[in-house]
């Protein structure tokens, strides 16, 4: 017995200089699962994408990424693949929580390290901060009395970044209920939120580009709870005086289970249905304005009834892309959706992603890499046989 309590002294000596040194590695592994460590990335040296086709962007994800090294590392791996362009989701309810009280915090690390790597961003606007919306509505719903507290912020943003950000969205697919706060889907009122925010983002910064409508492609027929037809919507927006209070059209082109080169038809939805877009356009006398799609793709899904092949998808981006240079006199932007997502779904939406939230690059973001740094045609320039005399 004494030998016992003897072995267990000599332990306690040779412990006892380093107790504060265990209890304070103890208190750090305590503290940092209470408080998980926000890794930083300091900018480096300015960089430029090398592409040889503009019109290649991506929707980026980026808004609830923690770990700026994670923002920083999404936004090289835009560069690498050869986007010049991302679009980015700027939440008004994540920026101005209480009243006048803003923090630009995760604005600034997403538009500074984009601009690190050489990216322009198009930001997209909209979720509505509790304070300016009725109790027990989603962040989706903003009733005409706030319309002048979301033009005071958009104006504060378009301010701060300017010559940095020069590309505004405003709202986001407006022609669904979901998005419109299942309020009833009204053309008109989201023209009067335009006509109000138009000028003052122009005030704030000369050279921005106002961009409306970013509008889903749905086939849903006036009085539909669920939303209306984009072409019926754009349609309504016009004669409601919508023209002069935009300066480029957003537009979501999926192609779903069909083919890139799908015919477009009023009661068909897929990719080319923009064409039937830029047609009202023209019949409304504005073919001078561009116009951006800043959401398309094909999901390759095993499961999910609107997907396609992996083989597929590829072949029908890529045919997508060339379709847009054809049409690049009004196309200026062809957008991919989406990069990666911070943290996997669970469901179909993570077969939208070009890369895995580990940071795994997919089959579909080496072929648009291939593509867009014109990789495809030096390894087809190889296979060509000699010039004959």
């Amino acid at each position: 017995m004494q030998s016992t309590f003897t072995a267990i002294d000599a332990i306690k000596k040779v412990i006892a200089p380093w107790r504060w040194y265990l209890r304070t590695y103890v208190l750090w592994i305590v503290i940092g699962m209470i408080f998980p460590i926000i890794h930083r990335a300091p900018l480096q040296e300015p960089q430029t994408v090398q592409t040889i086709n503009t019109q290649v962007c991506v929707h980026t994800d980026l808004k609830d990424e923690v770990d700026e090294w994670k923002i920083q590392h999404s936004l090289q791996l835009v560069r690498e693949m050869g986007a010049s362009t991302i679009v980015e989701f700027f939440p008004w309810a994540y920026f101005e929580p209480q009243q006048d009280q803003y923090n630009w915090h995760q604005a600034d690390r997403i538009i500074h390290h984009a601009q690190n790597q050489g990216i322009k961003v198009i930001a997209r606007l909209g979720l509505v901060p509790a304070w300016a919306r009725p109790e027990n509505t989603t962040l989706n719903y903003l009733p005409p009395d706030s319309y002048a507290d979301f033009t005071e912020f958009a104006a504060d943003f378009a301010d701060r970044y300017a010559g940095i950000v020069d590309d505004i969205i405003i709202w986001n697919e407006p022609n669904l209920a979901f998005e419109w706060g299942f309020q009833p889907v009204n053309p008109q009122n989201y023209v009067d939120l335009l006509e109000m925010v138009y000028p003052a983002l122009h005030a704030a910064n000369p050279d921005v580009t106002v961009h409306a409508g970013a509008l889903a492609p749905t086939l849903e027929p006036e009085g539909s709870p669920h939303g209306l037809d984009d072409l019926i919507y754009l349609e309504m927006m016009y004669e409601a005086g919508a023209a002069q209070y935009f300066d480029a059209l957003a537009v979501h082109s999926y192609g779903l289970t069909t083919p890139h080169d799908a015919t477009p038809a009023p009661n068909a939805l897929n990719f080319r249905r923009t064409e039937l877009v830029r047609d009202m356009m023209h019949r409304f006398n504005d073919a001078d304005t561009p116009v951006y799609i800043t959401e398309s793709g094909w999901n390759d899904d095993p499961r999910w009834t609107k997907s396609v092949r992996p083989s597929q998808r590829i072949s029908y981006t890529l045919g997508a892309f060339e379709w847009a240079q054809q049409n690049h006199d009004w196309v200026n932007a062809l957008c991919v959706w989406v990069l990666r997502y911070p943290r996997p779904t669970g469901n179909y939406p993570d077969n939208w992603t070009l890369i895995t939230p580990e940071f795994q690059l997919k089959p579909i973001y080496y072929a648009l890499q291939s593509y867009a740094r014109g990789w495809e045609q030096e390894i087809d320039s190889l296979w060509l046989p000699p010039p004959t005399e």
